[in-house]
């Protein structure tokens, strides 16, 4: 059901507004559903000089056991609206912030616009995604962005970024690195095609019947990542605790040849000469590996922690499914997400002398 008109609740509860399900209460939490109702509500609370968070799909943040001390505006905006498209250019579409991520992506390959297939069933809204960059199988939103439309907290003015202005990364940009822009709504360009981009994922080659570099329908490629991703358990499913998560917690890590090289030493003399940690080519001269491959090689098995191991509630365990996602088993509060977190970079660096990096943000926590 779409909501209509601005809301505001005081100490309400945040952690049924995120993935992971944990966290204390907010001050005030207030819903917005049009743009101008977003900026009324960022500026009244910056003009106020409260705390601000603003809260989209909350798939990609890990709220304090004691809640938020300030203002949570609720993004919930919707609009998709297409406003433009030729054979040359292909489609330019404008997406609310609020829009639901995997809604976006189904209505994009219904419409033959190509170019997101790859991000299907990532959880969120559409507003979050050029935040950091969101990427699986592939494909990232970088490729597809054209423009991103901000309320400058600083200048208190809207503000439109060129998709080179967003300076993407990998899991990365602009927006991630300071809270003075808010995301009101997200411009793709998307490709006008029947077929997906080539496929750039060995196993969802594979599942697909192909090779790496073909392409498939673009409702077959959507099909093939959501069973992808339910296998690993990051397809939200309300009765699957592996699903409450945040998806996954760590980055793959980018290292230096020399990094790597001695990453290769440390993998030969723990685990045997003839094994090697996963190796992809970075645009920078630098190279990717597998952060769910370090954590299982550093002895961190699917569910590990929910036997309260090394000293661990067992309220959270790394998911059944896959050992990227950190979960909560019904119970736990967010100091027991951060533990096990903790006892699993920790054991990595301990193993490999790699440093994983969270993906999520976690929200006045450290660990």
């Amino acid at each position: 059901m779409r909501l209509t008109g601005r809301t505001e609740k005081f100490d309400a509860a945040l952690a049924p507004h995120t993935t992971m399900r944990v966290g204390g209460p907010a001050q005030r939490l207030v819903t917005v559903t049009s743009n101008d109702e977003l900026v009324d509500a960022v500026r009244e609370t910056d003009d106020a000089g409260e705390p601000l968070l603003v809260l989209g799909g909350g798939s990609n943040v890990v709220i304090p056991d004691g809640g938020f001390p300030g203002t949570v505006v609720k993004v919930a905006t919707t609009g998709v609206t297409r406003e433009s498209i030729d054979a040359c250019s292909g489609a330019f579409v404008r997406v609310a912030a609020g829009e639901v991520w995997d809604e976006v992506v189904a209505q994009a390959v219904a419409s033959g616009w190509s170019g997101v297939e790859a991000l299907s069933g990532i959880p969120g809204s559409a507003g979050a995604t050029p935040v950091q960059n969101v990427g699986a199988y592939g494909q990232e939103v970088a490729q597809t962005i054209a423009q991103v439309r901000t309320w400058d907290r600083q200048a208190q003015a809207v503000r439109t970024f060129s998709a080179l202005e967003c300076a993407f990364t990998y899991r990365h940009s602009i927006f991630k690195a300071t809270d003075r822009f808010v995301v009101l709504d997200v411009v793709f360009q998307f490709v006008l095609a029947d077929l997906c981009r080539p496929i750039a994922y060995a196993d969802l080659a594979t599942q697909l019947g192909v090779a790496v570099g073909d392409r498939v329908p673009l409702a077959d490629a959507r099909e093939a990542v959501l069973a992808q991703r339910r296998r690993r358990g990051m397809v939200l499913d309300p009765a699957d605790h592996d699903t409450w998560s945040c998806g996954s917690f760590f980055t793959n890590p980018i290292l230096s040849t020399a990094a790597f090289d001695a990453l290769v030493a440390r993998v030969h003399d723990r685990l045997g000469a003839d094994i090697d940690p996963p190796r992809f080519a970075d645009a920078d001269g630098n190279v990717k590996t597998s952060a769910a491959w370090l954590i299982e090689r550093a002895g961190f098995g699917k569910g590990f922690g929910a036997d309260g191991e090394a000293g661990l509630s067992g309220r959270a365990s790394l998911s059944t499914k896959h050992t990227l996602a950190l979960t909560n088993r019904g119970f736990a509060t967010a100091a027991d997400i951060l533990a096990l977190a903790a006892v699993v970079r920790d054991g990595v660096h301990a193993a490999f002398g790699v440093a994983l990096v969270n993906e999520p943000v976690l929200l006045g926590q450290a660990f």
